[in-house]
């Protein structure tokens, strides 16, 4: 597919905004890994490519092993993630798919609320809004696949 707009080069106040966001997000203490997860568990349900490979090589660059990355799809079957990692995918695809649930269901929150602080729970959600905003920006302008290069990589 042909990219439709380079949104970076159209609107950098945009894009450094966003780029503002995902700032306060690392600085927020939330573990790396867990934000690589969820990134890439959102960019799976909008259909993101380019987000899913961004995310999935970052998280192998920093230690993520391969079959959690092949398993993320069906985490639910899968005995490789811990309890607060399965309360943040829960809360991701609930977060993530509110458009066409309209709520998140009590277990969901009380499950995320077992595993996060409340400071957490917020800041992960803006993880997941901020993930979702990009999901839409590269989906809608057809960002093209497959050149990103992660900086946690070694030569």
């Amino acid at each position: 597919m042909k990219q439709r707009i380079d949104y970076k080069l159209a609107s950098p106040e945009t894009f450094n905004a966003m780029i503002h966001v995902e700032h306060q997000i690392h600085k927020s203490g939330l573990d790396e890994l867990l934000l690589e997860l969820v990134k890439s568990r959102a960019s799976q349900i909008n259909g993101c490519a380019w987000c899913l490979d961004m995310h999935t090589k970052d998280a192998r660059a920093q230690g993520e092993t391969e079959q959690r990355l092949y398993l993320l799809p069906v985490w639910r079957e899968a005995p490789c993630y811990s309890e607060r990692e399965r309360a943040a995918l829960a809360w991701t695809e609930a977060v993530t798919q509110i458009a066409e649930t309209r709520d998140i269901p009590d277990d969901v929150y009380e499950q995320a609320r077992a595993q996060f602080s409340e400071k957490e729970l917020v800041d992960l959600t803006l993880a997941i809004i901020a993930i979702n905003g990009w999901n839409r920006l590269n989906v809608a302008f057809r960002t093209p696949v497959g050149d990103y290069v992660s900086p946690h990589a070694t030569a």
